[in-house]
């Protein structure tokens, strides 16, 4: 009886990260091996950086609040405690968004938080 070996189902698994290297440089995007190792490294990173983004977007919005909250003589946490206090609902990025491209609404939140 000959031998049987699946090289369809090989070959599409090949494909498949050969085509996710797609723009890598030299080996990494033609080698199966070298693909297969810079592209398991590139999802990960891929992962980690999906959270990384998260935390980074929050740390901007804390300094966008706190440059405009600083423009009233209030700290960011000053205003932050202000805000939850009297019950606004606003969250950072919306706070950040107004601080930055809306001065006159974002004046409007300190006003009612005095």
């Amino acid at each position: 009886m000959p031998r049987s070996v699946n090289s369809v189902a090989a070959k599409a698994r090949r494909k498949k990260i050969i085509k996710l290297a797609k723009g890598y440089y030299g080996r990494r995007k033609n080698v199966h091996t070298v693909a297969k190792n810079a592209v398991e490294k590139g999802l990960s990173h891929a992962y980690k950086d999906r959270r990384t983004k998260k935390r980074n977007f929050r740390s901007l919005w804390i300094q966008r609040i706190n440059a405009g909250a600083r423009l009233y003589d209030m700290s960011y946490s000053e205003f932050m405690g202000k805000i939850n206090a009297k019950g606004i609902e606003l969250n950072r990025k919306t706070l950040a968004d107004l601080a930055m491209n809306h001065p006159e609404a974002f004046k409007a939140v300190i006003d009612s938080i005095k």
